[in-house]
């Protein structure tokens, strides 16, 4: 699976690039998942709920089903984090895996600038391939894509991970 990443500043628009990019993406026949890094403790079920109960008496791992979907909950109970190579090895095989955060890891990766304010991560991150950006960046040394240009960034991620003609 190709595997590309999007890295920026909290703000700087990635959830929003991600939800344009991936209809556009699905569109061309692509067939992609995502995988989104959170800094903090996060929920995906509530107190209450019997999956939450399930989880908070002990269960290792908790699954919850229906014909819509199924999740998988694991606890990991004091163990390190789950890599995003851990992550993505747990996936079914599409043609792509875009990847929210995970910043520090060594996966190409487009960066996402809303405004020049903040220290950029391209000059010190050699898997940084292009910057989406809001604003002009002359000095920029990467490809600059237009952060609302969708496919014209489609194409450069097509491009750039070997899709092939969709």
């Amino acid at each position: 699976m190709k595997v590309l990443g999007f890295a920026g500043w909290s703000g700087s628009g990635k959830t929003t690039l991600m939800i344009r990019l991936l209809p556009e993406l699905i569109g061309r026949g692509v067939s992609v998942s995502t995988i989104k890094h959170s800094h903090h403790g996060f929920r995906i079920d509530r107190p209450g709920k019997d999956s939450y109960e399930h989880r908070a008496a002990g269960a290792q791992e908790v699954v919850i089903g229906s014909r819509e979907r199924w999740a998988l909950i694991r606890e990991l109970r004091g163990a390190p984090e789950v890599g995003l190579g851990g992550l993505i090895a747990k996936l079914a095989p599409v043609d792509l895996v875009l990847v929210e955060g995970f910043t520090d890891a060594g996966h190409d990766k487009i960066e996402v600038v809303r405004a020049a304010a903040k220290p950029s991560l391209h000059p010190s991150d050699p898997s940084v391939v292009a910057i989406a950006a809001g604003t002009p960046l002359p000095d920029a040394s990467r490809p600059v894509l237009d952060l609302d240009d969708i496919p014209a960034i489609a194409d450069f991620v097509i491009a750039h991970c070997r899709l092939g003609a969709r």
